[in-house]
């Protein structure tokens, strides 16, 4: 695998809607989790000098508490870490955030049912990053029927798009219906939902399906699998070990690289605060993996 150069260009590009973004990105939930604020606002500067041009956050990504429920001191928000180390912003970034979860240190997580609810949600991701509009807005589904109907809170979206507070809009944690619930409202530019080598196949058809859309597909854990929040297992699986000594790599930069194979509308976001693993995260974007490698992981 060539390493003489690290960046994140290595893996491709794809367009969401009017903008094109480097295929490895950079997911921004874990730079919260350490309470030295100026180690997180290294790794996101580190990215983008490694060529990440698109970064996944949400407001609710905070700690302590928080999604990842660990931490201690005064509240470490990903959305203001972003704005610390990258504003004013370079022209080419695309930071793409996500509604319909809130959390508040006080009440815990909410999940917002009215169009003044997102809008609210919408205006502190605006207010937190530093922004006037924000370049994707994903639409964060729970795994429950909701608490309103989904055409009523993409379309209460859909109206601050075309407002001018938001350019795209994606959803998260979708199936393939909710795509054609919302066809009518507004275009879809991409899907983010759990998936990975050995984790959630059963979406595979569903990713396939985004591709022949021109809708991006950007898995999330795809590290952690189904481990969600708690981070990468020790244990890889044979099959992903096995690939990884075969190319002299990590089995988390065989995972990645999985991912990148989906598809090329299949976009990657590892995150992490630590900045050795940034760069091995983003060298799987040059990695290739062979039929027989793919055939091996399944």
């Amino acid at each position: 695998m060539p390493t003489d150069e690290i960046t994140a260009a290595a893996a491709g590009s794809w367009t969401l809607g009017d903008r094109t973004v480097h295929r490895m990105g950079f997911g921004s939930m874990r730079i919260t989790a350490n309470p030295d604020r100026e180690r997180a606002i290294a790794v996101l500067r580190r990215a983008v000098e490694l060529g990440v041009n698109h970064i996944d956050t949400a407001a609710f990504y905070v700690s302590p508490g928080g999604t990842l429920r660990v931490g201690t001191g005064p509240a470490r928000y990903a959305t203001e870490l972003i704005r610390a180390a990258l504003a004013p912003y370079p022209e080419e970034l695309v930071i793409a955030t996500k509604v319909g979860f809130g959390y508040d240190p006080a009440t815990g997580f909410t999940e917002a049912a009215t169009a003044a609810q997102l809008r609210a949600q919408v205006e502190d991701n605006l207010r937190r990053l530093g922004r006037d509009r924000l370049d994707v807005v994903n639409l964060r589904l729970s795994r429950g029927p909701g608490p309103a109907p989904l055409v009523e809170r993409f379309g209460a979206l859909a109206e601050l798009r075309a407002a001018g507070l938001i350019r795209h809009l994606g959803l998260s944690g979708a199936r393939p219906e909710h795509l054609d619930e919302v066809a009518g409202i507004a275009p879809v530019v991409c899907v983010q939902n759990n998936y990975g080598v050995d984790a959630y196949r059963e979406q595979d058809a569903f990713v396939r399906a985004c591709g022949e859309r021109g809708i991006a597909y950007v898995p999330f854990f795809a590290l952690a699998g189904t481990n969600r929040e708690r981070g990468a297992s020790a244990a890889q699986g044979a099959a992903v070990e096995a690939v990884a000594r075969a190319h002299g790599v990590t089995p988390q930069q065989v995972r990645l690289a999985w991912t990148l194979h989906q598809g090329p509308h299949v976009l990657a976001i590892p995150g992490t605060g630590d900045p050795a693993h940034l760069e091995e995260n983003i060298t799987a974007a040059a990695l290739r993996l062979t039929p027989e490698d793919l055939t091996h992981l399944g």
